[in-house]
């Protein structure tokens, strides 16, 4: 019998932040940009995650921490499509089941909700990402950011989401002043909703991306280059979420993955830092 984990003091937790603004944006979406995602699918991908969740914690003796799964569950209704409930059932089970069955020491590799919808996106031919559905409205994007950078910054990943944006940015501008387009291209595309959610909300991800601030910031800048090269010379839509993968794979085939230390929820947020800070904090493991 698995024992429910001891509940973290109240909003020291990021994960709180986090299914806070996911909420937010999934709601405004669904009101003001009529997202295609149903109220089943969004049960389904919540449902299955924290089911999945639950059996992985169960049959490991492990701990059960819902807020992880639910996370999971609202990036999957923010981010993937489809025409029926399976595919948001199978990248449910996916999502979760990578936390359990891809780890390096005692943590897992991929951010979960990536992990799923790369798999369902590029195998299953049933599923697709959600990037057409959220325009370059700039309300909708600063809403976005706002509600990432505090979640990022109770994590101390608020480096990641300036760093990632920062480097696909200067890479969007100047191909953009190569081809002598004028810049209003390159904003347009910089304040697309799903590339600002994915920056605070994905691959800020603090158990998935490296405590050390350099090996971050080498992290981030190379999955931030690859969606930049997958995008504009491979014409790959969904570059922004293989990128992540790729580069987790890379660390998990060089060995690097489970190296250092560990993130725990719940730590008070550290300073802002960037690659000048060259260990981070450690901690004791994490979900």
């Amino acid at each position: 019998m698995f024992r429910p984990k001891p509940p973290v003091q109240a909003f020291k937790d990021a994960r709180w932040f986090q299914i806070a603004g996911q909420a937010t944006i999934l709601a405004v979406g669904l009101m003001a940009l009529g997202f295609g995602v149903s109220p089943a699918q969004m049960a389904t991908a919540i449902g299955v995650s924290l089911g999945a969740q639950g059996l992985g914690s169960m049959l490991l003796r492990g701990r059960f921490d819902w807020k992880s799964p639910l996370i999971s569950g609202l990036s999957l209704s923010l981010l993937l499509r489809a025409d029926g409930l399976w595919p948001f059932a199978l990248a449910a089970a996916l999502s979760i089941g990578s936390k359990f069955a891809i780890r390096a020491g005692d943590r897992h590799i991929f951010n979960p909700a990536n992990f799923g919808i790369v798999l369902m996106v590029a195998f299953s031919g049933a599923a697709w990402t959600s990037t057409g559905e959220w325009g370059g409205a700039p309300w909708f994007a600063a809403m976005i950011a706002a509600l990432g950078a505090v979640t990022c910054w109770r994590a101390s990943r608020l480096d990641v989401p300036i760093i990632y944006l920062g480097v696909f940015a200067a890479l969007v501008v100047g191909r953009a002043l190569y081809l002598g387009d004028p810049l209003s291209i390159p904003a347009l595309r910089l304040s697309h909703g799903a590339l600002i959610l994915f920056a605070f909300f994905m691959i800020s991800d603090p158990v998935t991306t490296p405590m050390d601030s350099r090996q971050r910031a080498l992290f981030v800048s190379a999955a931030a280059a690859l969606a930049y090269i997958g995008q504009f010379h491979f014409f790959i839509s969904d570059a922004i979420f293989y990128a992540p993968f790729a580069v987790a794979l890379l660390r998990l085939l060089a060995g690097d993955a489970g190296a250092g230390a560990r993130y725990q929820w719940g730590t008070a947020p550290g300073p802002l830092r960037f690659i000048f800070h060259a260990r981070g904090r450690a901690s004791a493991p994490a979900e």
